[in-house]
């Protein structure tokens, strides 16, 4: 009898003990949720004749990490709020402001949110992670990685990145040398920079 039960009992410990094992190595995820008030973008394009600066508001997000790394998330940016920090004029100002939320540039009355999903980081030095997803501007998507330095504690990620992009791949191709000959000074670089600080909290939402 014992001979009978003998490999029957013995493959149910096998079964008992890898269900275990399985699910106390589950990798457990955490949510942070984005801190709108203390985050912050800062944008940067240039041309021939000089450059803009200016700021645009995070407006909502969360990131999920797995042992500290971000595996995934969402960045929302609002462009109606975009300002200009360099030109003083304020007819000036508002003229450029006007332009880069007209259809030529955002067209931020039909589309006025930019979106980042993350999809997956990557360990490149102490640090620092190299970040991809997929960024959608004008309802367009593109993927996208870039550089970010990211400090994760049990309560808090600060992140920050300076992430370069090729507006014309978002059909932003005003005053583009790639699209327009004979512009002479009058030509806009392709790429403009998005100076990203992110602050996000620890939240108690499961995945």
């Amino acid at each position: 009898m014992i001979k009978k039960f003998a490999n029957p009992l013995l493959i149910a410990c096998a079964v008992v003990i890898c269900a275990s094992s399985f699910i106390f190595s589950k990798e457990i995820a955490s949510v942070y949720k984005v801190d709108t008030a203390q985050s912050s973008v800062k944008w940067i394009g240039k041309k021939v004749t000089g450059e803009h600066t200016g700021n645009v508001t995070v407006s909502g997000g969360s990131l999920s990490t797995t042992k500290n790394a971000i595996t995934a998330g969402t960045v929302e940016i609002d462009l109606s709020t975009i300002t200009s920090t360099d030109i003083t004029d304020p007819t000036s100002n508002a003229k450029l402001i006007g332009h880069l939320k007209s259809a030529d540039f955002f067209n931020v009355a039909s589309f006025p949110k930019a979106t980042l999903v993350i999809t997956s980081s990557k360990l490149k030095s102490a640090g620092v992670y190299d970040v991809t997803g997929n960024l959608t501007i004008k309802g367009i998507t593109q993927p996208i990685t870039f550089p970010a330095t990211i400090q994760t504690t049990a309560d808090k990620i600060n992140a920050t990145a300076a992430i370069t992009i090729d507006r014309t791949k978002y059909d932003i191709k005003y005053r583009s040398a790639s699209f327009f000959s004979d512009l002479g000074d009058k030509a806009i670089d392709n790429n403009f920079v998005l100076n990203v600080k992110l602050v996000a909290n620890k939240s108690n939402e499961k995945l």
